[in-house]
């Protein structure tokens, strides 16, 4: 009976999981997720604050460079693509640390909370693309951090809503939308370049010069 339930489970978790990576592969669904982030990206420039239209744009910018590796490796490959986006990289994530101590600077609790949480995540990515090996031997541990993160990053939309935020709300949970499609390409992408591929020998050179 046990036996049956699990594999009643993991039927359909199967299944969900095969649902979602064909939405994530939607390109109706990923022009919308940027549409939209875009959009509060230009409202935040409008009638936000500097550090929330800075802090907005920069993840933005992230966002997209993480899928180009994650969806185009071999497009980068070239010298010159690879440079342009590691500048274009660490100028964003400049900004979001900047935008970060903004927040605590300005004692926005929730928005800086909310950097730190989504800046360990941003390691943990890093992690998983530049290192695959390293985190599969350490998988469970790297999972419950990721779990971990994500429940507490999604605490902060309840709290946003529970103080009439709702904005921000929509906002942050948009956010994580965005990177659970970006985590179902990052491990979709490893299965389909499989383990003899050059992404997984960077693990021994660690991140990109």
């Amino acid at each position: 009976m046990l036996a049956d339930r699990k594999t009643y489970s993991e039927t359909r978790f199967g299944r969900v999981l095969r649902i979602s990576r064909a939405l994530a592969d939607s390109p109706v669904y990923r022009a919308a997720l940027y549409v939209f982030l875009a959009g509060n990206t230009f409202y935040f420039a409008l009638a936000g604050t500097p550090s929330k239209a800075l802090d907005a744009a920069a993840w933005l910018i992230l966002l997209a460079l993480f899928e180009i590796e994650g969806r185009f490796p071999h497009w980068i490959s070239g010298g010159r693509r690879r440079a342009t986006i590691h500048v274009l990289r660490v100028i964003a994530a400049a900004g979001v640390l900047v935008a970060t101590v903004a927040y605590a600077l300005e004692e926005d609790v929730l928005d800086a909370i909310n950097a730190v949480l989504w800046i360990a995540v941003v390691i943990l990515l890093e992690a998983e693309v530049r290192l695959p090996r390293w985190v599969a031997r350490a998988r469970a541990a790297f999972i419950g951090i990721a779990v971990l993160l994500y429940g507490a990053l999604a605490v902060l939309v309840v709290l946003w809503g529970a103080a009439g935020l709702w904005f921000d709300a929509y906002d942050a949970a948009l956010w994580l939308i965005a990177f659970a499609t970006l985590e179902l390409d990052v491990g979709g992408a490893r299965l389909r370049l499989g383990p003899g591929h050059p992404t997984e020998q960077k693990e021994t050179h660690g991140f990109p010069p």
